[in-house]
């Protein structure tokens, strides 16, 4: 079951960049206890994600794309958020 935080980044990344293929992993459970652990079972994640956008951008300004697109959800209401972005082909 999808949480409200991923279904909300998941809606925000297909809106802002129009994925090939999307994948919004919630990594909490191995983070249980340790520190950014807010209880809520959303609090870290792995975001794959494949657009066209990404072409000719480096890895830090797809990032940067990416954080933008989510707002005020990667270190105020998620404390971790590894980014794999790819455009297509790659």
């Amino acid at each position: 079951m999808t949480g409200p935080i991923a279904q909300e980044m998941q809606a925000l990344l297909t809106s802002a960049f129009s994925p090939t293929r999307l994948a919004v992993i919630n990594d909490s459970a191995g983070h249980s206890g340790h520190s950014g652990d807010d209880g809520s079972g959303e609090s870290h994640f792995t975001v794959e994600i494949e657009s066209a956008v990404f072409a000719g951008k480096s890895r830090l300004q797809r990032q940067r794309m990416v954080n933008m697109a989510l707002g005020d959800i990667p270190g105020q209401r998620v404390h971790a958020l590894a980014i794999k972005a790819k455009a297509p082909g790659e």
